[in-house]
């Protein structure tokens, strides 16, 4: 397959995260500037809201309000019409800091924790997935993962599937009708540390493999053969997600620096068009 070019689509970025395709727009955190940005496919780029704690996990309920990951603070945030609010406290069940997410068709969100501070300096800890429902009540559904990050749900709702930073694998879980996890496989192990992830309507995933130098997108089928390969050059890899008219489009989300002191200006967000359109969940 000839290389894909990519194209510049927003910069002037903090630290972008956690993108997501709804409502005719892309969606994601900027963790360090601490606010979730909408774009549309012209570039015309809206804040949503502020996130004091650093927004990361972004997804949606069925009647169409904002859930936002806070992650310093351990909490699920909902945008209602008079703010910010407090849906679910997270605090209790997760260690580090809360991360990624993804949320089902019946507003039932999968959030991860990184399970160590990072940022701090601390030592690697493993660490566990937690539901939210929208009665604000959590419980653990699955522990002892390798940094769980970038999360995606199969079009039958049936598959979660999880990147393991630190595992350098994606893992796949049976969801049950209550939401419990159970079979738990490796779906692909990966030469990489993954990061954000999305689905294809093919069955492969598209994952951002974050170290540098050797970093840079991959599309993988189940078992881990690598389909497609996009290198990058000079920044990591940190997210993707099909997007788009078509959900044709994969929207790539680079930056030089992970850190807190990350300025505008460190990270971007690039496109190229694929073959095969996203699917799934987010």
């Amino acid at each position: 397959m000839p290389p894909r070019n990519p194209k510049v689509f927003l910069e002037g970025l903090a630290f972008a995260e956690g993108p997501r395709w709804h409502d005719g727009r892309l969606w994601f955190s900027d963790i360090h500037a601490h606010e979730v940005v909408a774009v549309d496919m012209r570039g015309k780029r809206e804040t949503i809201v502020s996130v004091p704690q650093k927004p990361s996990g972004l997804g949606w309920l069925p009647d169409g309000r904002l859930l936002v990951v806070s992650m310093l603070d351990r909490r699920l945030m909902r945008l209602d019409p008079g703010g910010l609010i407090e849906a679910a406290n997270l605090s209790a069940s997760t260690t580090g800091l809360c991360n990624d997410m993804v949320v089902d068709v019946r507003g039932r969100a999968y959030i991860g924790a990184t399970g160590f501070d990072m940022w701090k300096g601390e030592p690697f800890k493993p660490a566990a997935v937690v539901t939210a429902t929208q009665d604000g009540k959590t419980r653990i559904v699955t522990t002892d993962l390798h940094f769980p990050n970038g999360m995606a749900i199969t079009p039958d709702g049936r598959t979660l599937i999880v990147a393991e930073s630190r595992g350098g694998r994606l893992t796949a879980f049976a969801i049950a009708p209550d939401g419990a996890l159970s079979d738990q496989r490796v779906w692909a192990q990966l030469e990489g540390a993954p990061d954000g992830i999305c689905l294809d309507s093919e069955g492969c995933v598209w994952v951002a493999l974050a170290q540098q130098p050797g970093g840079g997108y991959i599309r993988v089928a189940r078992g881990g053969a690598v389909k497609e390969r996009i290198d990058v050059a000079d920044r990591r890899a940190i997210a993707c997600m099909l997007g788009g008219p078509q959900r044709k489009t994969l929207f790539m989300l680079e930056a030089f620096q992970t850190t807190p002191d990350s300025v505008r200006g460190n990270s971007r967000i690039t496109t190229v068009d694929v073959d095969v359109s996203g699917t799934g969940l987010p």
